[in-house]
């Protein structure tokens, strides 16, 4: 893969991500670099998308109006996994296997901080949802949520402040990938978290840990989740599909309401969402990753 100089987007590009929106529609499939291996996904106020890679770690950014873009952030040689944005373009990374997080300034690429989580040897930190207090990680081989402080106009924490919530209650720790994507209840008290092992999503107390199922069906195969007002998107990445949960404001109930899915979805991982379309990567986990062509999904909601 050919890459432009890292630092500053070029010209082009932020001519595109710039320029007003042209009257014809986004496309519905926005292509990326061979062999990328893409997994999280981040979209902000712009339609602007960033993607990370398993291979390298790198960051792409792609313009959604059309389709262009590139690496603008060089990985540390870890996989790059969940990723979420905050409103000052800070763009929180998961480390997957490194048990790391780090925190890159989506206008420069420059790396703002990285924070050591773990210092296990079987760890993979997975995703990562936003709050006003704290970026909060899962850890799919842990029994554990990984809390890094935010301060005022989400400044940065020293390295040293970063703590782990145990997860007990109804939390069961089975062998394989467990804890994956996370989010926020609607009415912002407490995080949901679903086991990819047991497809059971469940709420967290942020506070002390405490976890209880969540009353609704089970989400097989279920990998990143997306919160929008009181809808919950979880994306099914084996079956390739996404589960519409309405849920009530303390996340502690939730009915199915709809099931999602496209022809050109190949194991999606996770989602976000600009204007009324979500946007899924898709992983094509099995698939030898080797030149392989890879592409982010839009999916009408």
């Amino acid at each position: 893969m050919t890459r432009r100089p890292i630092g500053v987007l070029t010209a082009a590009l932020v001519l595109l991500l710039t320029a007003p929106a042209a009257a014809t529609p986004y496309p519905d499939r926005l292509e990326l670099p061979a062999g990328f291996q893409p997994e999280g996904i981040a979209i902000g106020a712009g339609p602007t998308a960033w993607l990370g890679s398993l291979a390298d770690g790198d960051i792409y950014a792609v313009d959604l109006r059309t389709g262009a873009g590139e690496v603008v952030s060089e990985g540390p040689g870890t996989p790059s996994v969940g990723l979420a944005v905050d409103s000052r373009g800070h763009l929180f990374v998961a480390g997957g296997p490194a048990g790391d997080a780090r925190v890159v300034d989506t206008a420069t690429g420059e790396v703002l901080a990285t924070f050591a989580l773990t210092g296990e040897s079987t760890t993979f930190v997975n995703d990562v949802v936003l709050t006003r207090e704290a970026a909060w990680f899962t850890d799919s081989f842990r029994a554990v949520l990984y809390r890094v402080p935010l301060g005022p106009a989400g400044a940065l924490p020293d390295p040293g402040e970063v703590t782990e919530l145990p997860l007990t209650g109804d939390w069961e720790q089975l062998a394989g990938f467990n804890a994956n994507g996370i989010e926020t209840t609607p009415d912002g008290k407490a995080l949901l978290v679903v086991s990819s092992a047991t497809g059971v999503l469940h709420r967290v107390d942020p506070a002390t840990g405490e976890t209880r199922a969540v009353d609704v069906e089970p989400l097989p195969a279920a990998d990143g989740l997306l919160l929008q007002g009181r809808t919950l998107y979880a994306v099914q990445n084996a079956v390739g599909e996404i589960a519409v949960v309405e849920l009530d404001p303390a996340g502690t109930r939730g009915t199915s309401v709809d099931t999602l899915t496209s022809p050109d979805l190949d194991v999606p991982t996770t989602v976000a969402a600009f204007g009324s379309d979500l946007y899924l990567p898709n992983a094509r986990f099995g698939t030898p990753p080797a030149g392989a062509v890879y592409w982010v999904t839009a999916v009408d909601r």
